[in-house]
């Protein structure tokens, strides 16, 4: 059975008409004789995408009951029973009520395509499940409901859905979305102008990211090579020279001129690892282009015009910038050059600029070859075999060996001059293959003993031999390098990711990295230090082993780091050829260096303004809050000591009765104020005891009037395991900051469940509600949300509350009230089940 198709109507803010161009879209494939069916569409009571309804078949919804609410979601039954063409499904993120068939409706869609149906859908950008922590940034709002990207990336079709944040601001004005009480909230939250302009932004980009995947996948399938110029996409080539900085902003430069423009630099290094390229300037170069929005890679080819093309092709680059090349004329002779070859085999789809710059003619260096490090054991071997191993050989031949020809000893001779190429190299086999040589002249070759040939046949072989021996040591020791080169690239490649990926985000501390580094190069010790300026003495920022280097000249090596670091190792004297590798560690581990002082400083400026937060709050809560009880406590008393008034018992019970509540009111804010800083400070440590929830919670309804509240904890719930005191704590005060905000003759719902091993206590109000964004910040000290009067409270209950359930291992967290209001539900650990125990019998029993 072949699997449905998916369209998806993506956009960017609820609103924009998703549902509507879906509706339409179904009235236009039933006109064409399509069987199209509403599995599942909510038209949010709007005029206009109600009236679209008419005319379609609508599969009957699935009723659920969930906590003696009545919901309906869509009846996947049903639709898989009637089995249309086409299904339309709103709102693919949706979250199904417990009970339904699955956890997500994008789960229910999934089953349609996978029973061949094809499946049209809707679904918001802020609802992808990659974007949660970009649209919380932009919105302030934390989106629970979410799908999986890879969902939405394997539809078959996706369409933008797109309208100017003016258009949708008038739009809800109108009262075309929300109703009327609910515009001016939304107008003034959501949908504001800037947060609609960033939302369709990243609805724009995301699509063109869609749209570049098809792209190449379309080039791919198809093997087109050609460059299809949909958007300016720029290759900067860069050698790690100082001029790719000039060539990264003219790029730059130019990709501003274009829409949408694109820049990408690359940096080709040889297979062979010969570079003449800074480690440390190219790292620079990296940082420069991420931070202009570009992207950095790094291909290997050894043809370097070749790989460039490559690549820009690609990547489907329009064009390529490149600098003038720093050769001098006189090296000129051995080519025309990158830049040249570029111009000449770019193509017309591809444009070549060539960007002169301060370097043009100064020369570049030429890389130095690195030889194999055999070892000097290895090329000793080699002298010896290719120098003595001819002489014994010939004794061996002449003394114990018959005349065994002289084809026989060119081949024993040339099995030396192999086994000396792979001991020692090229030199000692060429040693090898000339004393052979001579020695095959003078002991084999008649007439002998003399360095003449006299048969034409022979000098032909012994030319020969000479021939096929410096072949095969050149080809021999060309492998061998090679094989060298090859594992040291290798190592150096597993580095440089390293230090690509860990350090770069952030991931790996200065000891970490300084401790990679001496394991790396088996140093004893490594020190990174650091000083103000010239004639400062030298500080340690970091060091790992024994007896570090305190000043660069008491290092075996020593790599400078700008102008006032060095990265000092001491333990041996390391080769030229790893000084690339550790040039890069120690530009990173300024980098780390940096990034940890930063994060410090960050660090130390955020307690700083908690701190000042909570001084300024504190301040607030004691000049008013505080002075308010104190304020009616002191009145009633001067009142009751004053002689001119004569006070009836009754006036003198008032006043005696105000003293005792604003008496309370102070116990009560200022044992908050003393809890809250028991919990910033660490020092709450919860006993953590087996308790029944129903002698709990009870006991935290004293505070608040009998009659405001509704009791529903069942006897059967399970043992809980948390500290009593606490849990009665935190109960009570979210109870009493739901009684504060219900509407007066609404009761609040005080409940209990479990819940696996865990059980829940809910308390329902009916009050005013809290919109999504505030709902974390109510539990933040000295947060009150709404018109809230003064007097009230310092804004810590909540506060309070949930560090007092998170001490006993439980959570504390709010949701919408369905109808209207908040719901706080507050969760704790069953305690352990006990097996029961079995009693001990006697082995026999009588009767």
């Amino acid at each position: 059975m072949a699997r449905g198709k998916l369209r998806i109507y993506l956009g960017a803010a609820p609103g924009v008409g998703k549902t509507y161009a879906m509706l339409s879209e179904a009235h236009r494939r039933t006109e064409r004789g399509t069987d199209c069916v509403v599995a599942f569409v909510e038209h949010h009571h709007r005029p206009r995408t109600e009236v679209m309804l008419h005319g379609l078949e609508q599969i009957p919804r699935r009723q659920l009951e969930y906590r003696g609410t009545a919901f309906e979601e869509m009846d996947v039954d049903a639709v898989l029973a009637r089995r249309p063409r086409v299904a339309l499904v709103d709102e693919l993120a949706h979250t199904n009520v417990p009970g339904s068939r699955n956890a997500k409706r994008w789960q229910d869609v999934e089953e349609l395509l996978a029973a061949g149906i094809d499946v049209v859908t809707t679904v918001n950008i802020q609802h992808l499940e990659s974007l949660g922590d970009v649209v919380e940034s932009i919105t302030g709002v934390r989106q629970r409901e979410t799908v999986p990207d890879e969902v939405v990336r394997r539809a078959d079709q996706i369409e933008l859905v797109d309208m100017s944040p003016q258009a949708l601001r008038r739009r809800m004005a109108h009262g075309n979305i929300y109703q009327p009480d609910k515009v001016d909230a939304a107008l003034s939250n959501y949908f504001r102008p800037g947060n609609l302009t960033a939302l369709r932004e990243l609805a724009l980009l995301w699509v063109a990211d869609r749209v570049d995947a098809y792209l190449n996948e379309y080039r791919t399938e198809h093997r087109v090579s050609t460059i299809w110029g949909s958007r300016e996409r720029i290759v900067v080539g860069l050698t790690g020279g100082p001029e790719g900085r000039t060539l990264i902003r003219r790029a730059v430069r130019l990709a501003e001129k274009g829409a949408g423009g694109e820049v990408l630099a690359v940096y080709i290094s040889r297979s062979d690892g010969l570079s003449a390229a800074s480690p440390r300037e190219l790292a620079v170069q990296r940082t420069l282009v991420e931070d202009l929005g570009g992207t950095y890679h790094q291909v290997i080819g050894d043809d370097i015009p070749a790989a460039l093309l490559d690549f820009a092709r690609g990547v489907n680059a329009t064009q390529i910038v490149l600098g003038v090349s720093r050769r001098r004329t006189w090296q000129y002779v051995f080519g025309p050059g990158v830049g040249a070859t570029v111009a000449r085999e770019s193509g017309p789809d591809l444009d070549v600029h060539l960007i002169t710059h301060d370097e043009v003619g100064k020369g570049r260096g030429l890389p130095v070859a690195r030889g194999a490090r055999l070892g000097r054991s290895r090329v000793v071997g080699g002298w010896l075999v290719g120098v003595l191993g001819p002489v014994l050989l010939t004794w061996l031949l002449n003394s114990a060996s018959p005349d065994v020809g002289l084809a026989n000893d060119m081949l024993l001779f040339l099995t030396l001059t192999v086994a000396a190429a792979l001991l020692g190299g090229l030199f000692p086999a060429l040693a090898s293959a000339v004393a052979g040589s001579l020695l095959l002249n003078w002991y084999f070759t008649p007439p002998l003993h003399t360095l003449t040939i006299a048969d034409p046949q022979n000098i032909v072989a012994i030319a020969i031999f000479v021939g096929v021996a410096v072949s095969v040591a050149s080809v021999v020791d060309l492998a061998a390098r090679r094989t060298h080169q090859a594992a040291r690239l290798r190592a150096e490649s597993e580095i440089l990711s390293f230090l690509a990926g860990n350090v770069l985000r952030g991931e790996t501390s200065l000891e970490e990295l300084l401790e990679r580094v001496r394991e790396t190069f088996g140093m004893e010790s490594v020190a990174l230090l650091e000083r103000t300026g010239e004639t400062a003495p030298w500080t340690c920022a970091g060091s790992v082993g024994p007896e570090p280097a305190e000043v660069p000249e008491a290092a075996d090596v020593d790599v400078p780091v700008g102008d006032h670091m060095a990265l000092s190792l001491r333990g041996r004297v390391l080769p030229a050829t790893d000084r690339r590798v550790l040039a890069a560690f120690a530009a990173q581990a300024a980098v780390v260096l940096d990034r940890e002082r930063l994060q410090r400083e960050a660090d130390r400026a955020k307690d700083l303004a908690e701190g000042n937060r909570i001084r300024t709050a504190l301040l607030a809560a004691v000049s008013h809050d505080l002075r308010t009880p104190l304020a009616g406590i002191k009145a009633s008393v001067s009142s009751l000591r004053s002689d001119d008034v004569e006070w009836s018992e009754q006036d003198r019970a008032e006043l005696l009765a105000a003293i005792e509540d604003g008496a309370d009111r102070l116990d009560h804010l200022v044992g908050n104020l003393l809890d809250m800083s028991r919990l910033q400070t660490g020092t709450v440590t919860p006993i953590v005891r087996e308790t029944d929830l129903d002698e709990v919670v009870p006991m935290a309804l004293g505070g608040v009037p009998g009659d405001s509240v509704e009791l529903d904890i069942p006897e059967i719930l399970p043992m809980v395991a948390v500290d009593r005191g606490l849990l009665e704590r935190a109960v009570a005060n979210v109870v009493e900051n739901a009684v504060k905000y219900s509407p007066p003759g609404e009761k609040v719902l005080v409940s209990a469940s479990a819940l696996a091993d865990r059980v829940e206590v809910r308390v329902v109000d009916r009050g005013p509600g809290v919109p999504d964004e505030a709902k974390d910040r109510i539990f933040e000290p000295f947060q009150r949300y709404g018109d809230s009067p003064r007097g009230v409270g310092v804004g810590l209950g909540l506060a309070v509350a949930r560090g007092f359930t998170e001490a006993v291992g439980g959570t504390l967290h709010a949701e919408d009230t369905p109808g209207g209001g908040l719901t706080m539900v507050l969760t704790v650990p069953t305690a352990p089940r006990r097996r029961p125990q079995q009693p001990e019998l006697p082995a026999t029993a009588t009767a």
